[in-house]
């Protein structure tokens, strides 16, 4: 009975197998070239290797087959596109903007954010968010940033002789700080145990996503989360969420009692608003003239235009988002900097001269005659780009430029 059974399965998907990729769409996928697939599995059996050995295979893959190539993840075609024009047929086309498979990676934390959100919600939402920000809100952000700068520098100065071998937990530390306090107007520092937790849950994320990234059977979403990783993944997406979920209730009780005398318009504050927060017991102040993304999005509910589900998803995927790409870019460029010592010279005499000039002050303006560190960020940025791969579903005919 049992053999029998497995019998028809097997030959149920060979019949699944031929109908899907001789029918019309596969047989024009078929057109393209591409490693050798095989029936039913496809081409997923490079994925069972390490992942260096499987980094290697898109490598030669990408080398081999020029500008696109294809591969069947069982019975799903995907095709790789690295030509710009090519980038440019389908992401400039709003017919295209339904996310793919990385994107619904990401669901269970950042839900339908504005990262993971597809039309019309995305646009909506990203009119939305673009509305709220202006120049003084950025520079406000900056200071922040600007702030655990300093305070990396004096810990670095504070090591003495002693040699740091890897940045990265340093470069962790204080980009998350200033992350929190932008997102949510919360220092980590203040939240005593907890924030060695969420810092530990931060870095405990990444392994099952990127474990997932390289297993396309653990793609679709209860497969993965009846694995070990998948269930460490959800404890880890529920502990982010009672933070945020905290975060909005502590910040918009604080509106709530203050009227929102300081939610419409942070720049026109004259008051402490130090003293009223005291009154109520809210220990994340708002300092003057300062104000956290959360505030923003507050303001918007306020109106009509976001509820708190709406706000977890854009505090959570600021957060999430702006961590990882932040700091992959920081990474990768003083690895460069550190490659190329003679450009390291030229930009630290840059910003010496710049630090001189303006009374050896750190400050927003600075940044305008830093030109040369803003031309090797922006070339970090090209070799090295902080989303590597962008995954788009084609649900309608599609003619690319090559």
């Amino acid at each position: 009975m049992i053999s029998a059974t497995l019998v028809l399965l097997v030959f149920i998907l060979f019949v699944y197998n031929y109908y899907v990729r001789n029918g019309k769409n596969g047989r024009l996928i078929n057109l393209i070239p591409g490693p050798p697939v095989y029936p039913i599995i496809g081409c997923i059996h490079p994925f069972l290797i390490s992942r260096d050995d499987l980094w290697t295979f898109f490598t030669i893959a990408c080398d081999t087959y020029s500008v696109i190539f294809k591969t069947w993840y069982c019975f799903v075609p995907v095709v790789y596109i690295s030509h710009p024009d090519d980038l440019e047929v389908v992401l400039s086309n709003t017919k295209h903007n339904k996310k793919g498979f990385i994107f619904h990676m990401l669901r269970p934390l950042l839900h339908t954010g504005l990262f993971t959100s597809e039309e019309p919600k995305w646009h909506s939402r990203r009119k939305l968010l673009a509305h709220t920000y202006n120049l003084n809100i950025i520079q406000q952000f900056i200071k922040v940033l600007i702030k655990e700068g300093e305070n990396m520098i004096t810990s670095l100065n504070n090591s003495g002789n002693a040699v740091i071998k890897d940045l990265v937990p340093l470069l962790n530390e204080y980009m998350l700080n200033a992350v929190i306090e932008i997102g949510v107007g919360t220092s980590l520092r203040d939240l005593g145990m907890f924030q060695q937790q969420y810092r530990e849950a931060l870095e405990r994320m990444h392994e099952p996503f990127i474990s997932r990234f390289w297993k396309p059977w653990l793609y679709i979403n209860w497969m993965f989360f009846l694995t070990s990783e998948g269930r460490e993944y959800r404890k880890i997406v529920k502990m982010f969420e009672k933070f945020t979920d905290l975060a909005i209730i502590k910040r918009k009780f604080y509106h709530d009692c203050t009227n929102d005398k300081y939610l419409p318009n942070f720049d026109n504050d004259r008051s402490t608003k130090e003293d009223s927060s005291k009154s109520i017991g809210y220990n994340a102040k708002l300092q003057k003239n300062q104000f956290a993304m959360l505030d923003l999005l507050i303001a918007e509910s306020r109106k009509g235009h976001m509820i708190d589900s709406d706000i977890k998803e854009e505090i959570n995927t600021f957060i999430f988002m702006s961590y990882n790409t932040t700091m992959n870019s920081m990474c990768f460029t003083l690895a460069l900097l550190a490659e190329h010592r003679d450009i390291q010279i030229r930009v630290r005499n840059e910003i010496r001269t710049a630090l001189q000039n303006n009374g050896n002050k750190f400050t927003v303006e600075l940044l305008q005659d830093l030109t040369y560190l803003e031309r090797c960020i922006k070339e970090s940025l090209r070799l090295y780009p902080t989303n590597f791969m962008i995954s788009r579903i084609i649900e309608k005919d599609l003619k690319l430029s090559i």
